[in-house]
Formats: C-alpha cells, structure tokens, sequence
C-alpha cells in the first residue's frame, strides 16, 4: 500500500480552474488535470525563480517531492500547450496560506486570511462575493494551517459550486 501523501502549502488559490484553446469547444478537447501542488511548484520555480530547495520548503516538502511535483507540471503545461488539451486546476492535499475572494460586482479580486474573509467588497460595497478557496473544499481547515502543523492524509477536491 502507498505511503499517504502529506499536505502542501500553497500561497493561494488560483484565479481560475480550467483552461482551453480558444474556439474549440470544451466537450471536443481530451481533458488534462494539473493538482494543486503541482501548480504551485510551477509557480515557485518558473514564475518566483526559487531554488528547489527554497521551493520546497516553503510548500513543507522535502527536495525530491517538489522536483517531481515541478517535472509533471512541465510535462502537462508542455501537453497542453502543445497538443491543445483542456487544462482542470484542482484537487491534492493541500492547504492555503491565504485567501482570494472574486466580486461579482466588479470583478475585483481581494486577499484575505483563511477564514478572515471581508464582509463586503471595498471598492463597489457589494457583498457578493466568492470565496476562491472555498471552491476547493478549504475553509476552518486552513485557517489553523502553519508550516510547522501535521497534516494526515488525504486531500481536498474541487467543487463544481462556483
């Protein structure tokens, strides 16, 4: 039986959850699935320029973990650039380290606290608004989350809700 996978650290969640080539319709593009670990190793190393070793620490994991996390994410990024695949953002045992919100008022996004979420948008007032990590399944769980704590297993999945 495989060893179960520890949780992750991620900044944040990401913006959106799928991407596809323009003018091709969702239904006709084989899909792709890229966790949320993997993006975020992506992320630290490609958009960041992080060592592998700062990289991995900061997402509480060892050396070989993000390197590998970080060689799937290429090969995925490099099928669906390549091949014209429909690319899903989601799942993974992950926690956050902070929160997006998306008004529907006005399209702006806020950054927040796991569980400190704004009340109302600061720029229009509405208080319509999405919570990003919520999609993935994350709230009170994340909001206790440091790099030292001890997670178990097991992982968060994305909902269609949003």
């Amino acid at each position: 039986m495989p060893r179960p996978k520890s949780r992750r650290f991620i900044h944040e969640p990401p913006l959106f959850d799928s991407f596809k080539p323009v003018g091709v319709r969702a239904r006709d593009l084989q899909d792709l699935e890229m966790s949320l670990d993997e993006l975020e190793a992506l992320r630290l190393a490609d958009k960041e320029g992080l060592t592998q070793d700062e990289a991995a620490e900061m997402m509480s994991i060892s050396r070989s973990t993000f390197s590998r996390l970080v060689e799937s994410a290429r090969k995925k990024s490099a099928e669906f650039l390549l091949d014209g695949r429909r690319l899903s953002i989601g799942g993974g045992p992950v926690h956050f380290r902070q929160n997006r919100l998306r008004c529907r008022g006005c399209g702006r996004i806020l950054a927040s606290k796991i569980g400190g979420e704004p009340a109302m948008c600061d720029v229009c007032g509405s208080h319509d608004l999405v919570n990003l990590a919520d999609g993935y399944g994350h709230g009170e769980c994340c909001a206790d989350s440091d790099s030292s704590a001890s997670f178990g297993s097991g992982g968060h999945r994305r909902g269609r809700g949003r």
